[in-house]
């Protein structure tokens, strides 16, 4: 695990949560296409890295995992709302205020801590954890530019703004440093981080589909604009072979 990938991490969601803070007119496009082209990379980084990856370690049981893991994204976007594949439009009483604030974070923390997790894992195929970093950087541009403007919405206040903004920040890089650790002093946590990784990559199967048919677009379309991000996002995926 390299410390510069966590702090780049770091610095590319509390980027993501001060767009919104900063410029009071987003384009509404902005959230759609970043969350089309990160998605795509993420599926891509998934497919090429991660994939042969858990199946290399865990064989024909690697799916299992996997799909235990798709459906544990399932479970956890009832408490983002599936925020983090770009849904705003979350329920309220009448008015946004109303949202129900702290389901929305708790279901948004553990997506964060598990994106965390893969980043200690010690990857046979080296191009693995470099293309993990920047995928999940990606990543985290567009879910923290959501979570911030929902919460804006939700209008609190800039101080807790802030402060969630940190705290969000700081569960992946941390979770990184705790899964590194822990598999470098128990051989029983070195064994199971691999089972871990294979869930995460459901999850990432599973956000990263959703967002190509699903966040932001009227009745699900895939628009023009919405193709070529996708196919942006691809394409920087397949540049990071150049890392093996």
């Amino acid at each position: 695990m390299n410390l510069t990938y966590l702090i780049l991490i770091l610095a590319a969601t509390i980027g993501g949560g001060m767009i919104p803070m900063l410029f009071k007119r987003v384009h509404p496009g902005l959230p759609i296409y970043l969350l089309a082209f990160t998605g795509a990379f993420l599926f891509g980084i998934t497919i090429m890295h991660l994939l042969p990856e858990v199946y290399h370690e865990l064989g024909h049981s690697a799916g299992i995992y996997i799909v235990l893991g798709f459906f544990l994204q399932v479970f956890l976007q009832q408490l983002s709302h599936g925020m983090e594949h770009g849904h705003t439009h979350l329920p309220a009483t009448g008015h946004q205020h109303h949202v129900a604030v702290l389901p929305l974070l708790i279901g948004l923390s553990i997506h964060a801590f598990m994106e965390g997790i893969p980043l200690g894992f010690n990857y046979e195929d080296q191009s693995a954890l470099p293309s993990l970093m920047l995928g999940v950087m990606a990543h985290k541009v567009p879910e923290a530019l959501t979570l911030i403007t929902v919460m804006m919405h939700a209008h609190q206040s800039k101080t807790q703004l802030w402060r969630i903004l940190v705290i969000f920040s700081l569960i992946t890089p941390l979770s990184a440093i705790l899964a590194a650790q822990l598999g470098r002093e128990f051989e029983v946590v070195t064994n199971s981080l691999v089972y871990v990784v294979a869930l995460v990559v459901g999850a990432f199967l599973h956000i990263s589909t959703t967002i190509f048919y699903e966040s932001g677009t009227k009745h699900h379309e895939l628009s023009r604009q919405k193709v070529l991000a996708i196919a942006a996002g691809i394409a920087l995926a397949f540049v990071t072979l150049i890392f093996e």
